[in-house]
């Protein structure tokens, strides 16, 4: 099982879920992926860890603010947060949080790039990021979906001096993000069929063991399937609303041909 106790700056290392009801939240994720959640105390506003066997996974909290939208945020982890906030801001990025500390866990910041998809920013301290992904039941990839690939692609690298190495995959172009060589994110234009309203996001993967269960277990919860699941050559994948309306991803990671 890949376990990690500390993430390399500029790699994605955390993801988390803002939603109205925490409490539903716990219930469905806890059914779905077999989570756990450890509330952190008083002091973290609500704020709980989900595990599995007392592993970090994946972060839970309340909306920030009136009719915020339920989301999955995923985080980049840095060295200075500060540093990479006076960089987006130059880079045309709209800061939604300024560097602030959260106990001792570490420091952290929410920015949205010019395309107008949202990430956040770890500078960890006692909280390193997620202990186990890339197994089944945890956080496996992060992916831009935008409609302006061009403009995110020089945020990005400007921002996070990420490379991005753009291949045809079946038809369409797609980006892997590139930190230090490492791949370690992907970037993909929208389709036409998505509807305008929907902005650009970070989509938020799961590893699953088996997509159709997962896919079937998830709507008998309450969650709305946005695509059926599909055979793509990485596995097979599908995207999932949960009930209170937060998009994420699962996705069985295809085997290497023995």
């Amino acid at each position: 099982m890949p376990t990690f106790t500390s993430y390399p700056n500029g790699t994605p290392s955390w993801v988390d879920l803002q939603t109205p009801d925490t409490t539903a939240a716990q219930a469905f994720y806890g059914s779905v992926f077999g989570w756990t959640a450890a509330d952190m105390g008083p002091d973290a506003g609500g704020y709980a860890i989900f595990q599995i066997d007392g592993a970090n996974i994946a972060g839970v909290g309340p909306t920030m603010g009136e009719g915020q939208p339920a989301a999955w945020t995923s985080y980049v982890n840095v060295v200075d947060a500060e540093a990479i906030v006076a960089r987006a801001t130059i880079a045309g990025g709209t800061i939604l949080l300024e560097p602030m500390q959260v106990m001792e866990a570490g420091h952290m910041a929410l920015f949205a790039d010019p395309t107008g998809a949202v990430i956040g920013l770890w500078q960890p301290g006692q909280h390193k990021g997620a202990d186990v992904a890339n197994e089944p039941n945890t956080w496996c990839w992060n992916e831009l979906n935008t409609r302006d690939t061009a403009k995110a692609t020089s945020f990005y690298t400007h921002v996070f001096d990420w490379e991005a190495e753009k291949s045809n995959f079946e038809g369409m172009d797609y980006t892997e993000w590139k930190n230090a060589g490492s791949t370690i994110g992907g970037m993909m234009e929208m389709p036409p069929m998505v509807p305008a309203e929907v902005p650009a996001h970070w989509l938020v993967y799961f590893a699953v063991s088996d997509t159709d269960a997962t896919v079937a277990k998830a709507a008998s919860l309450g969650a709305t399937t946005l695509v059926p699941p599909t055979d793509i050559p990485p596995g097979r994948f599908s995207v999932l609303s949960d009930p209170a309306g937060a998009v994420f991803a699962v996705i069985a990671i295809a085997q290497p041909a023995t």
